[in-house]
């Protein structure tokens, strides 16, 4: 047994919000001189923190370089609309944008590189619509998986965007579905890929939407209802798996997340305002937990 701690980095889903993630990492390299990529031996990310978890541990990526996946370019390009009409009428009959896009700013990303190609172990989660079942997508389990496909397949959120075909013809979509928080998944897998050996878990999340649901008022929505007042939001809540780990890991777990403030709660909001609001969240991290971060790493 090594006396190594193994450090988990692990990254909530949460769309264009899991950007604050990376100003909180970033800002940590900035004051440090040092690489994330160094600090953490195991990496994870479900959703659009799946792109982040990619970024680290497939390419090698600083933080600094993984912020740059949110590029406007690249934000405009993955949102390539599925039909005009669809897109602003008030009942959504088809996905918001294509595939298309998405697809074809992760193959500029990760061109020909499958998960067995990460440099440090990686996984992802997704939901084979087909079998009815989460899949863990893995550098080391699934390694000739692409990472176009497993990126593709793990925020393949519905409403926003079609379910997703990988190359071996399972469809796929969103793996915020059975957890936006892939902390408790991150443990267990690093706990079995580093056999009795210690583990710490850092833990980032996207905001958490505070606003109050009107309980008297709730009881009489319907679908429609449900659907303008974040059902999406309420089914992707993440604290109790916060919660738990909290409870399992004690000091060996730390969790960056707060409530959203003026951030849109809604998952695609690139607007050049809504961007610089999620950068402050994160920045505003930083001050929060920054000490607590760099104490938690030594």
């Amino acid at each position: 047994m090594s006396n190594k701690i193994i450090k988990v980095l692990s990254f909530d889903g949460g769309g264009v919000r899991a950007l604050a993630g990376l100003i909180f990492l970033s800002n940590f390299e900035k004051h440090t001189g040092k690489k994330i990529f160094d600090e953490f031996d195991f990496f994870a990310g479900v959703s659009a923190g799946s792109l982040n978890a990619f970024g680290l541990a497939c390419k090698g990526f600083s933080a600094v370089e993984t912020e740059n996946l949110w590029s406007e370019y690249f934000l405009k390009k993955i949102k390539t609309p599925e039909n005009f009409w669809d897109k602003y009428s008030p009942i959504q009959t088809r996905p918001k944008y294509t595939n298309k896009g998405r697809v074809e700013v992760l193959q500029k990303i990760f061109p020909d590189m499958s998960l067995g190609d990460s440099l440090k172990p990686v996984l992802t989660l997704s939901y084979d619509v087909e079998s009815r079942r989460p899949v863990i997508l893995s550098s080391y389990d699934t390694p000739d998986f692409s990472l176009v496909d497993a990126c593709s397949a793990s925020s393949a959120a519905p409403i926003y965007f079609p379910t997703y075909q990988s190359k071996d013809n399972r469809w796929f979509i969103d793996g915020g579905v059975v957890t936006n928080n892939p902390t408790l998944i991150s443990l267990t897998e690093a706990q079995k890929y580093y056999k009795n050996q210690e583990i710490k878990v850092l833990s980032i999340g996207a905001g958490i939407n505070t606003r109050k649901i009107p309980g008297k008022k709730s009881s009489q929505w319907g679908g429609l209802g449900w659907l303008r007042h974040d059902i999406m939001g309420i089914m992707l809540e993440t604290q109790i798996e916060h919660r738990i780990a909290k409870d399992l890991l004690n000091d060996m777990y730390l969790r960056i997340n707060s409530p959203l403030g003026n951030v849109n709660r809604r998952l695609d909001d690139d607007s050049e305002v809504n961007i610089s609001r999620i950068k402050d969240l994160g920045s505003k991290w930083w001050d929060e937990f920054g000490s607590q971060f760099i104490n938690f790493l030594s």
